[in-house]
């Protein structure tokens, strides 16, 4: 496996295991997403690994990007274009729709809250372990913000029309009982079994034949990519003309002093 700084690597018999080592809210950047993007196609080359576990150290599972750190939001521009969306090649999103184009079945050990991009990230995964004190959020619209990481593509898939509308209209707080009933999550546990049973149920699949895997997952997941690619290319587009509001300026600062947006429509 290569040297990681922000994850943890492991292999468990056929299960692969990567685990978030920025604690305790896991803010991601584009090293991070990168090196998760690396770590699941060294799995896809290990013909041992037939499906991994995505879990994370600390209090959350990923609490989204750190919007309060503007020059690491800006670190991520380099010249070289990605031909496919026409971004820098180390853009957040290039390096986002890697992960889904993984070709084995991914498990995501959600035991804490799963914010924003956190939340793209979950459901990047084929399936979720969560538990009750677990709170899922689109939060982009408190932000002054439109919803990135795919989600506009991903989300509605995995809940439904309406119940994604109601996630990126309200920005509300999902928790881990709500997002099992809704079908966000796969299994709701006690938090300390959530990391456990995310295993138990990669093992679970891993115990199958790793060709019938491979070749059902490509049917099941045939043009996902292809659609988060295209969504994120509309999601950037609209950030980027809200990020000049003074709405977003005042989204963050809000949510950072923990008080009600003032909002003004410009």
């Amino acid at each position: 496996m290569s040297k990681f700084t922000d994850i943890g690597v492991e292999k468990h018999g056929h299960v692969g295991l990567i685990e978030i080592r920025k604690p305790p809210l896991n803010f991601f950047d584009v090293s991070l997403i990168n090196q998760i993007a690396d770590a699941l196609e060294e799995f896809d080359r290990d013909i041992e690994i037939r499906a991994s576990v995505l879990a994370a150290q600390g209090k959350a599972f990923c609490a989204g990007a750190d919007f309060a750190d503007p020059v690491r939001q800006q670190a991520e521009e380099r010249a070289t274009t990605d031909p496919a969306s026409n971004l820098p090649i180390n853009h957040l999103y290039v390096q986002a729709v890697r992960i889904f184009r993984n070709r084995k079945p991914i498990v995501a050990a959600v035991h804490g809250a799963a914010i924003g991009g956190g939340l793209g990230l979950a459901v990047a995964a084929d399936f979720r372990v969560t538990c009750p004190e677990a709170r899922f959020a689109a939060n982009f619209t408190k932000l002054g913000f439109h919803p990135g990481f795919g989600l506009t593509a991903t989300l509605p898939e995995l809940v439904g029309r309406n119940n994604a509308e109601l996630i990126f209209y309200t920005s509300r707080r999902v928790t881990g009982e709500e997002a099992a009933r809704m079908g966000l999550a796969n299994l709701c546990v006690p938090q300390v079994e959530v990391r456990a049973e995310a295993l138990k149920l990669a093992n679970e699949i891993a115990e199958c034949s790793p060709l019938g895997l491979l070749s059902t997952r490509a049917t099941m997941r045939a043009g996902l990519a292809e659609r988060v690619l295209a969504a994120t290319n509309h999601e950037l587009s609209e950030q980027n003309k809200l990020r000049a509001t003074e709405d977003f300026k005042e989204g963050v600062k809000a949510t950072a002093e923990r008080r009600v947006a003032n909002f003004k429509g410009r």
